[in-house]
């Protein structure tokens, strides 16, 4: 990606990313009031509308540097609130709640791929609008297979980590969990010193390659941005 101006990167990733982030977030809310808690749903956060969503840091600053240095590229919105207390089984329905969003993250990779399939036959066959189609598609598979692989990872306060406290017993669940307030920090380190990637770049790449062989697409072509 390296022909693009950042302008050029921003226009390619800014709408997959947002959307990747804010849809993750509304199915978290949107599974929770489907098992009882109203509380997202009171507090107007079950809208696509990004600005209800975006953290400054987590949607807009991290995303944008990491574009900027290349590499993984992961953000976050404002988390949805959930009443753990409001859930009909709550230990048991948080899985369903955490898991809610990768799977969010997993249809619209799929959706984006499409796009990918579509935009290639336009740009092929000499149309326009082809080409920006088929770069925001291969953002859009990328950016939301980078946020399930990585939500998925068992470590509090990722989606993975919640999925792991709700299956545990619970003295078990409760010493997981006390890992939480330092998760974040545990990442950055992960990231900092490349072990995040080490470990989540075979599965991410794995992912993708196995959409390529569905969708009939030359692995090589996620390789571009």
């Amino acid at each position: 990606m390296d022909e693009f101006s950042l302008v050029q990167k921003i226009i390619i990733w800014a709408i997959p990313v947002i959307f990747a982030i804010t849809v993750h977030e509304v199915a978290h809310g949107w599974i929770a009031l489907k098992l009882g808690d109203r509380t997202a749903q009171m507090m107007g956060r079950l809208t696509l509308n990004p600005i209800k969503h975006i953290d400054p840091v987590g949607t807009i600053l991290i995303p944008g540097l990491l574009l900027m240095v290349g590499g993984f590229i992961f953000g976050y919105a404002k988390p949805v609130p959930v009443t753990y207390q409001n859930l009909r089984r709550p230990k048991s329905d948080m899985a369903w709640v955490a898991l809610a969003g990768p799977m969010a993250n997993l249809v619209m990779a799929i959706i984006w791929v499409v796009v990918v399939k579509l935009g290639l036959g336009l740009y092929q066959s000499g149309i326009t609008i082809g080409e920006p189609m088929l770069y925001m598609g291969i953002a859009g598979v990328l950016i939301n297979t980078m946020l399930m692989v990585l939500n998925l990872l068992p470590l509090p306060p990722l989606d993975g980590g919640r999925i792991l406290t709700s299956v545990l017993p619970g003295p078990m669940a409760w010493q997981v969990s006390r890992i939480e307030p330092y998760g974040f920090f545990i990442l950055l380190g992960l990231l900092y010193f490349g072990i995040l990637g080490m470990v989540l770049w075979p599965m991410i790449g794995a992912f993708i390659n196995l959409l390529a062989v569905i969708f009939n697409l030359p692995p090589q072509i996620f390789s571009i941005l």
